[in-house]
C-alpha cells in the first residue's frame, strides 16, 4: 500500500459550495489523496454574507475533483434544518457506498456582540456548528461498517487561544467544537474511529478587506495568513491511516500567527 494514500477510502465534506473556501480546498487534497467525494453545500448562506457567490460554483468544484480521477457527487443542503444528518448520509451512500471520513466544515458565522446577540442568532449558529456536526458524526459512527477505521476531523475557530469580540454566537458555539473533540474521541476509540479538530486561525477565503490583510501580513511571523490550502494538507494528513495513532487533539495551524 502507498504511503499516505486515500485509495478506496470515501470522505463526505460539508461546507464545499465556494471555490476559494476552505471546504473546496480539503476536498482537493483528499482528491488528490484518491479519496472519492461527496460534498454538502448551501448556497443561500453565502449569497446572504458579504463575500457573496458565483453561479454555479459548486458544480464546478465537482466536475474539477472529478477531472482528478475520483468519483465526486454533492447535495445542497440545509444542515441547520432538523433530519439533514440522515438525510446527507443516505444521499452520500447512494452515491459512492459507505463513508471512511467525515470533515465537519460548514459553519454559520455572523458579527454580533453581547449586547446584540439574540436567540434567533444564538439558535441559527447552534443548529449548524454544533447540533448539525454532533449528530452527522453520530450517524458516521452508527453507519461505519464493523472493522473498518474512520476519521472525523473537525473544524474549530481558535477559540481557546483568546478572545474573538464582536461574534459571540459564534465562538460559543465554535468552542463547542473542541469540547465535543475531546468526549467523542474517547467514546469512539474503541470502534477505530479517530476524532480530531483543527484550528486554521485567521485564513484568507475572500472576506478580508486589503486594510486587514495588509495588517495581519505585518503581524505574521511567517509573513503572510494562512491559505485554504494549508488547513487542507493538515485534514488530509488525518486522513490517512497513517494517523491513526491521534486522536482527541485540536491541532493549531496558524503558522505562528497568534
Amino acid at each position: 500500500m502507498i504511503p499516505y494514500s486515500l485509495e478506496g477510502l470515501v470522505a463526505l465534506v460539508t461546507g464545499a459550495s465556494r471555490n476559494i473556501g476552505i471546504g473546496a480546498a480539503i476536498a482537493r487534497e483528499l482528491a488528490m489523496g484518491g479519496a472519492d467525494l461527496f460534498l454538502a453545500y448551501y448556497q443561500p448562506y453565502d449569497q446572504s454574507m458579504s463575500w457573496g457567490i458565483e453561479p454555479g460554483e459548486p458544480e464546478h468544484l465537482l466536475a474539477e475533483l472529478q477531472g482528478l480521477g475520483v468519483r465526486a457527487d454533492g447535495l445542497e443542503l440545509d444542515l441547520g434544518a432538523v433530519g439533514s444528518a440522515p438525510r446527507l448520509f443516505d444521499a452520500a451512500e447512494a452515491s459512492l457506498g459507505p463513508i471512511n471520513i467525515l470533515v465537519n466544515n460548514a459553519t454559520v458565522s455572523e458579527p454580533g456582540g453581547i449586547f446584540q446577540v439574540d436567540a434567533a442568532q444564538l439558535d441559527r449558529h447552534y443548529a449548524v456548528n454544533i447540533r448539525n456536526l454532533v449528530l452527522l458524526s453520530a450517524e458516521f459512527a452508527r453507519r461505519l461498517p464493523p472493522g473498518t477505521p474512520g476519521r472525523i476531523i473537525n473544524l474549530s475557530s481558535g477559540q481557546s487561544a483568546g478572545p474573538m469580540p464582536g461574534e459571540i454566537a459564534y465562538v460559543t458555539t465554535k468552542g463547542g467544537v473542541e469540547a465535543f473533540t475531546l468526549s467523542a474521541s474517547l467514546e469512539l476509540a474503541s470502534q477505530g474511529i479517530t476524532v480530531n479538530a483543527i484550528d486554521p486561525g485567521v485564513t484568507d477565503t475572500g472576506w478580508m478587506s486589503p486594510e486587514l490583510k495588509e495588517e495581519l501580513t505585518r503581524r505574521a511571523p511567517m509573513g503572510r495568513v494562512g491559505m485554504p490550502a494549508d488547513a487542507a494538507r493538515l485534514v488530509r494528513f488525518l486522513a490517512t491511516r497513517e494517523a491513526g495513532w491521534i486522536t482527541g487533539q485540536l491541532i493549531r495551524s496558524r503558522g505562528g500567527l497568534g
